[in-house]
């Protein structure tokens, strides 16, 4: 077996805690089954530090098969044993921060400042927003709606679900798919990327150590191909909710369709942020370079399109250039560390691709290269601003996923509205204006599962996150994620005692 060294040991010995196997299965560490291997690589250093067994479609079946045997009992289980399991699943994240934002950091490359502040916290708090919301199942107040009836509406789990998380937000993600469906009393299979599997896997043993059951959550580490696709389409998994590119999101929702399951997607996004002359200069600018690099704007909400008034435009320009330049890239475990590498060099090489090729059309304002010395080996790329680029060109347009903003000028606010709406994409924008009257029109007209006034990227549990358009359909976090994993029955009580019912007339007999 590779050996990791001491440095990547020091940071998070993955290949000591997870020796047993990178499949969660039952309440277990297994090792895969489909004889193949894979590594998770250091992007920050190119090194690797876990190899392990992938996934086959028979580790596949049989965490289907302990979730599914699970389900009875945990759907049985009443709100309050749920929210008690979430509660205490929630205070074992909290104690364990500090191994979750060392993984998420060695796998990501994120800066540990954001594992710590954003990360790590951020599912804590989702864990104990859906520990209260087990309690608070919504639904129509019971009621005499036909005169001769008494309806209620009931809330049931579906069964077995079977998500697929990406690679940017591999903890968060795996929280946002776990919680709502085990919350509302489904038994789930959740896939993360095999480049990013160690957060999840911890995340499953905290919920095994807060004392869940056995096959309530279930990990299985694969490839999409092999794993992913079987996972969805497999006969025993009555839902699917997947995160991850348009395309691939497609391909899923093709596979899960042929069992008719429920399909949750958040795919795609190319976020824009629409300043107009009256904003804050200083917010807007401090506001595009921390929405464009957070997660070395590896975000599907990161600002990526800015669409700038004119009398304002050149000065943006200008300050949000300056300001990218005085972004320190580095160690991600080191403290003065803002901007990390990218997820690994083919990700980079992809990124660096849509900046080469804007060359020929566009001005490349700052960045627009890898750094070299000390961060040569690792998948590190400048902040890059881009200008003078047109709307239909690929820089625009297309989702790039890195360090990348793009500035276009506009003149009406009729333009920069219908600019910001001239994507095939609708997860996110943001519109910084002093105007109240700007503001409401802008989160009226642009068409985007969140818009943001004078800010971008925050998020928070109470709030839905999800997409319009090719950015998918169906939400993450909130009581709506909560819904979405539960399935609605109607109720209807005769009140009469009646035998022959007035209605019997249209189908046999006179009145």
């Amino acid at each position: 077996m590779h050996n990791p060294g001491t440095a990547s040991q020091e940071r998070f010995p993955a290949e000591d805690r997870f020796a047993e196997g990178a499949q969660f299965i039952a309440g277990r560490l297994t090792k895969g089954t489909s004889g193949r291997r894979h590594a998770v690589v250091d992007p920050a250093t190119g090194d690797e530090v876990y190899t392990y067994d992938l996934a086959g479609t028979d580790d596949v079946d049989a965490a289907v098969a302990a979730a599914r045997d699970a389900f009875p009992g945990w759907a049985s289980a009443t709100p309050g044993e749920r929210s008690d399991a979430l509660h205490r699943f929630a205070a074992v994240l909290a104690d364990r921060a500090e191994d979750f934002a060392r993984a998420e950091s060695l796998q990501c490359g994120k800066p540990l400042k954001l594992s710590r502040e954003f990360d790590v916290p951020g599912t804590v708090d989702n864990t104990a927003f859906f520990a209260g919301a087990a309690r608070h199942l919504q639904g129509q107040s019971a009621g005499e709606y036909s005169g001769d009836h008494t309806s209620y509406v009931r809330r049931e789990p579906i069964g077995v679900v079977g998500s697929i998380a990406p690679w940017n937000y591999p903890l968060q993600m795996a929280a946002w798919k776990v919680l709502p469906a085990i919350a509302a009393g489904n038994t789930i299979v959740l896939k993360p990327a095999e480049l990013t599997p160690l957060t999840s896997l911890l995340f499953a043993q905290a919920a095994t150590a807060a004392g869940l059951p056995d096959g309530v959550i279930n990990i299985v580490t694969g490839t999409g191909r092999e794993a992913g696709e079987h996972l969805v389409g497999h006969p025993d998994v009555a839902m699917t909710s997947f995160t991850g590119s348009t395309g691939v999101g497609k391909r899923v929702a093709e596979v899960a369709t042929a069992t008719v399951k429920r399909l949750h997607l958040e795919l795609g996004g190319k976020a824009p942020f629409v300043v107009f002359d009256d904003a804050d200069l200083d917010a807007a600018v401090n506001g595009a370079v921390a929405g464009a690099l957070i997660n070395t704007g590896q975000d599907c909400t990161a600002a990526t399109r800015a669409y700038v008034q004119r009398p304002l435009y050149e000065a943006f320009v200008e300050r949000t250039a300056a300001l990218m330049e005085t972004v320190r890239l580095g160690d991600p475990f080191a403290p003065g560390t803002d901007l990390g590498p990218l997820i690994s060099h083919a990700q980079r090489d992809r990124v660096a691709g849509f900046v080469e090729r804007a060359r020929a059309y566009a001005r490349v304002v700052t960045g627009g290269e890898a750094p070299g010395g000390d961060l040569a080996k690792g998948a590190y790329y400048r902040p890059t601003l881009i200008a003078g680029a047109a709307q239909d060109s690929e820089i625009v347009q297309s989702e790039i996923f890195g360090p990348v903003l793009v500035v276009l000028p506009f003149d009406t606010d009729d333009e920069g509205i219908r600019l910001a709406n001239d994507t095939p994409y609708g997860l996110a924008a943001s519109a910084w204006s002093g105007s109240v009257y700007r503001a409401n029109r802008a989160t009226r007209d642009i068409k985007a599962g969140c818009v943001w006034i004078n800010d971008h990227i925050p998020i928070i549990s109470e709030m839905p996150h999800g997409g319009y358009k090719a950015s998918g359909f169906g939400k993450d976090m909130s009581m709506y994620s909560f819904e979405e994993y539960t399935q609605v029955k109607h109720v209807m009580f005769d009140n009469t005692a009646v035998a022959r019912k007035d209605w019997h007339r249209t189908i046999f007999g006179d009145r």
